[in-house]
């Protein structure tokens, strides 16, 4: 009886789950195989509730072939968006936020700079592609820096649920926010460890 009253644990997922050839390998070899043995799993687990902010169903749906998908998969993942009208947080994190973009937009800068100096050295192509590689890395590397990103925080934070994602960026401001957060590659043992 205990059992009945018990809340169910929230979990919003990110793409990579399913996606990232690093971290869906636990799942499978490509998105929908993986998907398939994400529902496998889940159908045997009543304790969770699972949610994909709809920006983020959409981007999932841009990398799978949706007639491939069980259609169980609608039944056992809820597509919600944050109410961001609602959904508060502290100014604090957007005041660290607009911190780290002013830090990143110079790294950046210098970056472009450093690309300008070594064009004569490196030649036009090589150095588009090494100023290409720099520049992503000094200005989205470990930051939100998507709408994606953003619906995920913020509905972590409105539902206080469990965070899944592999991205770096997400997981650091998570952290700020006090939601807790799970790694892709452990996730599959996460499950399994609900059967007990």
């Amino acid at each position: 009886m205990i059992e009945f009253f018990r809340k169910k644990r929230k979990i919003v997922l990110d793409t990579s789950v399913f996606i990232n050839p690093d971290v869906r390998g636990a799942f499978g070899n490509n998105p929908e195989e993986a998907i398939e043995e994400f529902i496998k799993i889940i159908k045997k687990i009543e304790i969770f509730e699972f949610y994909l902010p709809s920006s983020v169903f959409k981007e999932l749906m841009y990398f799978v072939d949706e007639k491939k998908i069980s259609k169980e998969f609608y039944f056992f993942i809820r597509i919600k968006s944050p109410d961001k009208h609602r959904t508060t947080c502290p100014a604090i994190f957007f005041y660290e936020l607009v911190e780290e973009m002013r830090i990143r937009i110079n790294k950046g800068l210098r970056v472009a700079e450093d690309a300008v100096r070594s064009v004569t050295q490196k030649g036009m192509d090589e150095t588009i592609k090494d100023l290409r590689k720099k520049y992503r890395e000094a200005l989205r590397e470990g930051i939100i820096d998507s709408k994606e990103d953003v619906d995920l925080i913020f509905l972590s934070l409105e539902l206080k649920a469990t965070l899944v994602t592999g991205d770096q960026g997400l997981i650091k401001w998570a952290d700020k926010l006090g939601i807790e957060w799970i790694v892709p590659e452990k996730f599959k043992d996460f499950l399994l460890s609900a059967y007990g």
